[in-house]
């Protein structure tokens, strides 16, 4: 069986230790050090075996609010099934180390997600949102989720990396459904 499970962030150093990258951190923490994603077109792509599955991961190299055209692109060309993509993101509604998987959803105002909608003309994809918090001023919302984390939020910030691996992986041996219940039971 194979997955496609889609970091979404923003390419390029000036980026990498911003909120919004959260999506990019997490694939590159289901590595091992000595692993290295390969450039491919639309993104850098890593192929990984579990438990008889093969997981292909996902950076879009098309900037945050074009990420369907990965998305999209690697879906037909790999023949994925929609349910067996899981597109992983942050989210400011959530509380920072919070984290909800769901089967499918509203964009909930996120340019990724509404980017990845309008291409694959549906919005019944798994997801795993992970929490940010919402710690910034009115008008401030860019700066936030472009800002590096704070540091009360890097302490716990492995931590979140892990819980995010084990859902993924869970995802992929167990299935959806009983990821979320479990999720939800651990909460």
């Amino acid at each position: 069986m194979k997955y496609l499970i889609v970091g979404l962030g923003n390419p390029g150093g000036e980026y990498e230790n911003t909120r919004h990258n959260i999506g990019f951190k997490v694939l590159n923490g289901l590595l091992n050090n000595d692993d290295k994603f390969t450039n491919c077109k639309y993104g850098s792509l890593f192929e990984l075996n579990y438990k008889s599955r093969k997981l292909l991961l996902l950076k879009p190299d098309t900037f945050m609010n074009l990420s369907g055209k990965a998305v999209n692109y690697w879906l037909q060309k790999e023949k994925i099934a929609i349910e067996n993509l899981l597109v992983v993101t942050d989210d400011l509604s959530l509380n920072f180390s919070s984290l909800r998987l769901r089967s499918k959803g509203s964009d909930g105002g996120h340019n990724g997600l509404k980017n990845i909608n309008d291409l694959l003309q549906t919005n019944k994809y798994p997801r795993l949102r992970i929490g940010i918090g919402n710690e910034f001023s009115q008008g401030r919302q860019t700066d936030y989720v472009l800002g590096n984390w704070s540091e009360s939020e890097s302490s716990g910030l492995q931590q979140l990396i892990n819980d995010s691996c084990e859902v993924i992986k869970s995802f992929c041996s167990i299935g959806i459904d009983y990821t979320m219940s479990n999720l939800n039971r651990n909460k």
